[in-house]
């Protein structure tokens, strides 16, 4: 799905969201220089997969936070992480280096990629900030409207404590 296909989606569905375009950027300090409407709810993605390439995994936590992927692998029973190549991104989630959101998660056909998410992003009506698929746009709609498109669609989801 490109971002206009996750639009039409959202439309569909009924979902509530507020978009705003931006210039493209590829990383949370790219991402700190653009003016956003709610920017506690702006999100950080990390698209990693175990050493032996059987896994994957979206660890999806608030953009100001840091992710100990050794301490998420003891935490949660994961072998050895590390990030994902470009390759297995577009492979798996249709997203190009600089897109990665769990939106991604929908072109996913075979459900391989299971969403860990930071369970300070669950709080009752709590909005997040996700790309469309795409770098050059934002998204912001509730946490529990994502999850449930996503569950919809057959990924696994799991809260952490990160």
């Amino acid at each position: 799905m490109d971002k206009n296909e996750i639009y039409d989606l959202l439309n569909a569905q009924g979902i509530k969201y507020e978009l705003v375009n931006h210039k493209a950027v590829y990383n949370m300090a790219e991402m700190s220089e653009v003016e956003l409407p709610h920017p506690e709810a702006d999100a950080k993605n990390l698209f990693v997969r175990d050493d032996k390439k059987r896994n994957y995994y979206l660890i999806t936590v608030r953009g100001s936070k840091r992710v100990d992927l050794n301490e998420f692998r003891q935490n949660y029973g994961t072998r050895r992480l590390s990030f994902a190549s470009d390759v297995d991104l577009l492979a798996y989630l249709g997203l190009t280096p600089g897109s990665v959101t769990p939106l991604g998660l929908l072109n996913d056909a075979e459900c391989k990629v299971q969403l860990f998410i930071d369970e300070e992003l669950l709080a009752p009506d709590a909005l997040i900030g996700v790309h469309p698929n795409d770098n050059t746009a934002t998204i912001f709609l509730k946490t529990a409207d994502l999850l449930k498109l996503i569950a919809a669609h057959g990924n696994k989801v799991q809260p952490v404590k990160i």
